[in-house]
């Protein structure tokens, strides 16, 4: 079997797993607090016909670059690419986008902690401060019945004006949380993130401190999707995969060529 084939094969599976990463990345354009996944590939291991350097001759001649032939390649894994996205104001008083680094945290229903960057924020019917999908902020803020006018500063202190007060009670302080290797993160779905080994252990402070970025309210950080970047990875992965397919084809026709010579 000619092993053009199997090396081809396997750049149409590593096309196939960019473009998947790629539908998944323009899928998520307008997702709130997305982070685009970057596929990283490398070759395999190589065919050693003659090692560089051997000596080839009597007279002590050595191979200068020897023979050496790939088997293709493979995907080493998927990065998450930690770039800020584009703030959208929205002018909701529970929307909040972090500017710069670090994550809010919620608690799981498994009471493990996880992690997002989604900043649409609600509240339960406890007064509790909760993410898009009900799960409370860590450290946990309840909001009473009779608060009106809720401030979020950039330092992720939550106030509001309560009722028979002049001036506006504190309920509470956003923190951020962040990871030496965030790319490290196991992505949950639902804009959700957990700890790994890979990621490190997470560090917690206050918004506008040390490495942390600064809480915005009023606003929303969108995906850090560039279609149009996008778009042209989509069609050079496309190409590369016609060009492997052509391959195929071409080791085929040698096949067939051998195999007619041989009758």
């Amino acid at each position: 079997m000619n092993p053009a084939m199997w090396i081809s094969k396997t750049g149409v599976q590593a096309q196939d797993q960019k473009l998947q990463a790629i539908a998944n990345n323009l899928a998520n354009a307008n997702t709130i607090g997305f982070k685009r996944d970057r596929v990283v590939f490398e070759d395999l291991f190589y065919t050693v016909g003659q090692q560089p350097g051997a000596q080839v001759a009597d007279n002590n001649t050595l191979a200068p670059s020897g023979v050496q032939l790939g088997n293709g390649v493979h995907m080493v894994g998927t990065q998450k690419v930690f770039t800020n996205g584009s703030l959208q104001t929205t002018g909701r008083e529970l929307d909040v986008a972090v500017m710069g680094n670090g994550f809010l945290s919620v608690r799981q229903p498994s009471g493990e902690t996880a992690y997002t960057r989604a900043g649409q924020l609600q509240i339960d019917a406890n007064g509790i401060l909760v993410n898009a999908h009900g799960l409370p902020l860590i450290p946990q803020i309840t909001v009473p019945d009779n608060a009106t006018a809720l401030t979020i500063g950039e330092d992720g202190t939550v106030s509001a004006k309560i009722a028979g007060t002049a001036t506006p009670s504190q309920l509470g302080q956003l923190t951020l949380t962040s990871f030496i290797n965030p790319t490290g993160l196991m992505a949950l779905g639902e804009n959700l993130y957990a700890e790994t080994a890979s990621s490190g252990t997470p560090t917690e402070g206050a918004p506008g401190t040390a490495q942390w970025g600064k809480i915005k309210q009023g606003t929303l950080e969108g995906s850090n999707v560039q279609v149009v970047e996008e778009m042209v990875d989509m069609i050079a992965a496309q190409r590369t995969y016609e060009m492997n397919t052509k391959v195929l084809s071409a080791a085929d026709n040698m096949l067939q060529y051998l195999a007619s010579a041989a009758r």
